[in-house]
């Protein structure tokens, strides 16, 4: 399979789900703004996908991904099936187990986590009901997590990848006609969360059929490797999901802030998942099943070519991703959010919190990137200890900033500190041999940096005034967007052309 085909697949599938996303938070801020209602959501959905973040797409998957692709390449297919056996059935027990305690002690987590609501009980009393509604998502999403790892060791991209569309939909149908049906509208987003969630593993479980890999009930935790996962799993949690703790620090902290703040750094960090979605979690995807099967066969030096080939197109990928964010910040946050009960203020203040977080996305994607060239060789110490240090460093930068900088500060915090782990990891994988550059970085760095200046002067002049943006209605606002964003594309990708750059030279076939 050719790797820059399967990352088009992934992202394209991703895109339409991210497309959705923005039509779903669209409908959110049109119908219930920033406030107390979307802050008391926003942090009853943080907890249980700060788990699924954590423990399914962080430290589950990259665990059990390159043991799972070392069994399948080793020891045959009936093997890998019994594995999956073993791990899908002591997983869901867990699983179980874990949500029926974290719906039991809502109160708690959501004092622990958002701790300046107890000063208002109203607001306090509905996250804990929203909370008990949305946490068995872990439950559903560790599944989905499990299935999606399977299916990518197979190489069947497409399947996980369009999966989260499902939950998007879900939310748009629920805000728009079942809002109405209940008391408090908001509930109604709660729901969305469950049903969402189960949609998702029900969507998957058929294609795992179609491979002979659909789990059965056979628990045995003396299993080796299960034992293994468990290993790597333990430590991982932090090595790989520093960043999502780093969230849910943020919440305490945004917490005790004016009463939209949890709300502006939601609606922010959605616009910045949009290409850090699209392409560190998609490249990330693709990478660590090649990685694990070339550790497995010892062809170290394909190893490297891979890394240096994901990092290069990180680079050619995500840094125009972030200069537009930040140039771009208002129109974007106008034409998708500004309506309804969102207002100016609203778009100022999540305007802040976009540029701070875009200051810092190409440090959160390459995170993405490299962490697996540690985790494909079953190597956990060295990302956990980069973890533990960015951890402390964000920290500490939180109170630095959140004094004169309020929600925005904390935003920083999270890119700058993401900047800080990924050139640790990078020095890490060079100090241990993993990863030696190809030659070309010289020339390849100028030419992107020409392109991307080239790219902001279209964007900053094509933007025009502010205040625009503000007063014109929604069809205006999605032309002009449209134009920006295709003007910017256009020449960021021509002046690539003009200095050099061939899609042919990124081509790349997977690991068979």
């Amino acid at each position: 399979m050719n790797l820059l085909k399967a990352l088009a697949t992934v992202s394209s599938m991703t895109l339409l789900s991210r497309i959705l996303g923005f039509v779903r938070d669209f409908v959110i801020a049109r119908i219930f703004g920033a406030g107390l209602m979307t802050d008391a959501f926003f942090v009853a959905f943080k907890l249980p996908n700060l788990l699924r973040r954590l423990f399914a797409e962080g430290a589950f998957s990259q665990a059990f991904v390159p043991i799972l692709g070392e069994y399948k390449n080793k020891l045959g297919e009936p093997e890998a099936k019994r594995l999956v056996d073993h791990v899908a059935s002591l997983l869901a027990l867990v699983l179980v187990f874990v949500t029926l305690l974290g719906m039991a002690g809502a109160p708690l987590l959501v004092y622990i986590s958002a701790p300046g609501f107890a000063s208002e009980p109203d607001k306090f009393a509905l996250t804990v009901e929203l909370t008990r509604i949305t946490f068995p998502y872990i439950l559903f999403m560790s599944l989905v997590a499990l299935s999606g790892g399977i299916l990518n060791t197979w190489n069947r991209f497409a399947v996980p990848a369009f999966t989260p569309v499902l939950l998007n939909v879900t939310f748009i149908a629920m805000a728009l006609f079942a809002a109405p049906w209940f008391d408090r509208p908001v509930i109604a987003l709660g729901w969305s969360v469950f049903i969402g969630g189960a949609l998702q593993l029900a969507f998957q479980l058929p294609s795992l059929k179609r491979i002979n890999m659909l789990p059965r009930f056979a628990l045995d935790w003396r299993d080796a490797g299960v034992r293994r996962i468990l290993t790597l799993m333990a430590p991982a949690v932090l090595g790989v999901s520093v960043s999502q703790v780093s969230l849910l620090i943020n919440t305490i902290f945004a917490s005790f802030l004016d009463t939209g703040s949890v709300s502006w750094l939601y609606y922010a960090d959605r616009l910045m998942e949009f290409p850090s979605g699209m392409l560190g979690a998609a490249l990330g995807t693709i990478l660590l099943p090649s990685l694990a099967k070339y550790h497995a066969g010892q062809e170290y030096d394909e190893y490297s070519r891979l890394l240096d080939w994901g990092l290069r197109l990180t680079l050619l990928l995500a840094a125009p991703a972030a200069v537009a964010l930040a140039i771009i910040a208002v129109p974007l946050i106008a034409t998708l959010f500004h309506h309804g009960a969102f207002t100016t203020v609203d778009v100022f203040k999540t305007r802040d919190a976009l540029v701070a977080y875009s200051l810092g996305l190409l440090g959160l994607i390459l995170v993405k990137v490299l962490a697996p060239g540690f985790y494909a060789r079953q190597n956990v110490r060295t990302p956990v200890k980069i973890g533990l240090v960015t951890l402390l460093v964000t920290q500490v930068l939180n109170l630095a900033l959140i004094g004169w900088m309020k929600h925005a500060g904390l935003a920083l915090s999270i890119g700058l500190a993401a900047c800080l782990n990924a050139m640790m990891l990078y020095r890490g994988l060079r100090r241990h041999g993993i990863y030696t550059p190809q030659p070309g970085w010289l020339a390849f760095s100028l030419k992107l940096l020409v392109a991307l200046t080239v790219m902001g002067g279209t964007l900053w002049f094509t933007s025009g005034n502010y205040d625009q943006w503000l007063h014109w209605n929604l069809s205006a606002r999605l032309l002009r967007l449209s134009l920006v964003v295709a003007a910017g594309a256009g020449v960021y990708f021509a002046t690539l052309w003009i200095i050099g750059f061939r899609l042919r030279n990124f081509r790349r076939r997977a690991a068979e």
